[in-house]
């Protein structure tokens, strides 16, 4: 398989503070990592600028025009009481993370590229509509799958998130369209609260696996496959778009899952097989969380190799 990294520097100048989980140091984990000589293979771009008429696909149009008015100049300004902070490189980072998710999906569509990874922070999965929390500013992984729609003529795209924590940001924005689909995989309890598995959207294209503290690769696995596959492949998606998050590793200080790197091979190539089923093989997989530079760095190249494979 052929594979595209999108990245950029503007993503190491987002800084919400020395002590904050979302540093710029994920970033140099996963780059380092797919520096690695078992990578050479991979194609790189510069992640381009977004744009606020691709944030609005998704975000209301006051929210985005209010972020960018509140972009400092200087120092740090909270949204959310302090989980959720903008420093003056913020902008230019998630304009990049919009920008790299909708190139990825173009260079898809366009044969360039048969799968994409976007190697750029920060995450996105908890921004809501209306509201940023959860170090997630904008969704871009929900703005990709809007613009694979919009801008491609498909009809019906999936988001898969294996984030630990549930993306509710993604489920508030999909809920009232039966022509996007979400499935996560998330511990609960755990912050944000949401991903019940009776949160079922309004056609069925919500499905959720809450799976519990503790829970390893066996758990994650059958449930993965009894759960999340089947719902998937009956919704029949036109593209794929993956929520990469590796905060469920066994290593990651900010929760308590226990998933081991061979699991992110194992999820990424369930993913392909439905992919190349019912979408030609078309996948663009986004970077979330992940907060232990040695379990972000395992998981990211078990599932960068499978996407290569």
């Amino acid at each position: 398989m052929s594979t595209l990294v999108f990245t950029h520097d503007d993503c190491f100048k987002h800084d919400p503070g020395s002590s904050h989980p979302e540093s710029p140091a994920r970033l140099k984990a996963v780059l380092d990592v797919l520096g690695a000589p078992e990578f050479e293979a991979l194609s790189w771009r510069e992640a381009p600028m977004g744009t606020r008429m691709q944030a609005k696909l998704i975000h209301d149009e006051a929210f985005v025009d209010a972020i960018a008015d509140v972009a400092p100049a200087s120092g740090r300004v909270a949204l959310d009481g302090g989980d959720t902070v903008m420093s003056p490189g913020s902008w230019n980072a998630v304009m990049r993370c919009i920008g790299a998710a909708c190139a990825g999906v173009d260079a898809v569509m366009a044969g360039e590229f048969d799968n994409v990874f976007c190697a750029t922070r920060p995450c996105g999965h908890h921004a809501e509509p209306d509201r940023a929390m959860g170090f997630c500013i904008f969704n871009q992984a929900a703005i990709a799958a809007v613009h694979a729609q919009q801008a491609h003529g498909l009809a019906r795209v999936a988001v898969v998130d294996f984030d630990v924590h549930h993306g509710n940001g993604t489920q508030e924005a999909f809920y009232a369209r039966p022509e996007l689909f979400y499935a996560s995989s998330h511990q609960s309890p755990l912050y944000p609260g949401t991903g019940s598995a009776s949160e079922h959207g309004v056609a069925d294209n919500i499905v959720n696996v809450p799976l519990p503290p503790g829970c390893g690769s066996r758990m994650f696995r059958e449930r993965t496959a009894a759960e999340l596959l089947p719902k998937l492949r009956a919704f029949k998606p036109d593209f794929i778009i993956i929520s990469a998050g590796f905060d469920a590793h066994k290593l990651d200080p900010l929760a308590g899952m226990n998933l081991e790197d061979d699991d992110y091979r194992w999820v990424t190539e369930e993913l392909m097989k439905v992919a190349d089923e019912l979408c030609v093989g078309r996948i663009v997989s986004v970077l979330e969380g992940g907060y232990s530079g040695e379990g972000l760095a395992g998981g990211t190249a078990a599932h960068v190799k499978a996407l290569m494979a």
